[in-house]
């Protein structure tokens, strides 16, 4: 037998599944994890592919333990890149597999239905496969509070609205789909935030046959939910991204709704301050040193959070922060006063400032506060 004939009969098929996992900090899950799959593809040549942002807490470490005694187990651990769409996108175009699936890390997918996700797909009844809380046989009541429930509800109706398909759960974060599809999608993609479903219905060039099953969402089992106001922004931000059709740079989408909200905290301070008796400049200059706390505390974990600023990094950015926003502030005022002087018109000329205030203050933050 020649060498090359042996090496052939030493090689195995690849995976027909691989199943991403992008996770953070779920170093309790990952064994139960693995476990849960062995028995939900029982049959199926199938790999996990762990996609974790070097948690703190030994995921990566916990992912190659059990990778030493079973190949079908890898890691990925990205250093200095955060987020959950970006993660998937990576494990996804790391498979050779036919079909990939996305789940969460933190045991709150019904691994069970995995088996009915990839059918669907590689019968080619459906382009993607969706793992849905809100069809019949469905159930949501792993969310933990109703806060949490009515975030979920509201992503819901938003997406809603201007996706090009039929979809009760598009905030569902399990589903499968085929390879190539992905591969075929993936140069579209935002990539940022943590709704890569929604990201990839609207993201693909033509529209995408979607099929939803039911699927339960348990309780967590370890570690701690990542579903918050500022998950919400993101969302948000990249459904804005998306109807903009790319024109406006997603992070200048985010920055902006940021801005937003540092109006809205800029009015509210100023009203408190003046109603315990300050006069109106005390009361503006107030507001506007919270309103750029503010903003930059969200800019920190919201618009730049695979680049956030922390420890000294953050003391010193938020100076900075206010610095450039005090000089966007001098731009807004420079360029209103000399639009209105040009054709007496208040809103045009308020507008024009307010919106070379932020590019300014966008272009600056990305520059030197937030530099990759």
């Amino acid at each position: 037998m020649t060498e090359a004939a042996v090496i052939t009969a030493d090689v195995q098929a690849g995976p027909e599944i691989s199943v991403i996992v992008p996770c953070y900090n779920e170093v309790g899950n990952v064994g139960a994890l693995v476990a849960a799959l062995e028995r939900a593809l029982a049959g199926r040549r199938w790999e996990v592919i762990f996609v974790d942002d070097n948690s703190p807490d030994g995921t990566t470490a916990a992912v190659r333990a059990i990778a030493q005694r079973d190949s079908r187990v890898r890691g990925l651990c990205r250093i200095g890149r955060r987020g959950l769409s970006s993660a998937v996108i990576e494990g996804a175009l790391s498979s050779s597999a036919q079909v990939v699936a996305v789940m969460d890390g933190d045991m709150q997918h019904d691994e069970s239905r995995l088996g009915a996700l990839v059918d669907a797909v590689q019968s080619g009844a459906c382009d993607v496969a969706v793992g849905s809380r809100h069809v019949e046989g469905g159930d949501n009541s792993g969310l933990a509070n109703a806060w949490r429930h009515a975030l979920s509800d509201g992503g819901i109706k938003l997406a809603q609205l201007i996706l090009p398909v039929r979809l009760g759960d598009p905030m569902s974060g399990f589903f499968a789909l085929r390879q190539d599809t992905f591969a075929r999608i993936a140069p579209h993609l935002s990539g940022t935030g943590f709704k890569i479903l929604v990201d990839l219905l609207l993201s693909s060039p033509q529209p995408l046959r979607v099929q939803e099953i039911a699927c339960g969402f348990r309780e967590r089992l370890a570690g701690e939910s990542k579903l918050d106001a500022v998950v919400m922004l993101q969302f948000v931000a990249l459904l804005l991204d998306k109807v903009c059709r790319g024109w406006l740079p997603l992070r200048f989408v985010a920055f902006a709704l940021v801005g937003l909200i540092g109006i809205g905290t800029n009015l509210l301070v100023m009203q408190a301050v003046k109603a315990l008796g300050a006069d109106f400049s005390m009361a503006q200059g107030i507001g506007t040193v919270v309103a750029m706390i503010v903003n930059f505390q969200l800019d920190n974990n919201f618009t730049y959070r695979d680049r956030r600023l922390r420890g000294v990094r953050c003391l010193w950015g938020l100076l900075l922060f206010m610095l450039v926003c005090s000089v966007g502030a001098l731009a807004n005022v420079g360029v209103a006063d000399m639009v209105y002087n040009q054709n007496r018109e208040f809103n045009e000329a308020s507008v024009a400032g307010a919106l070379i205030a932020v590019v300014w203050n966008y272009a600056m933050s990305a520059t030197i506060i937030w530099r990759p």
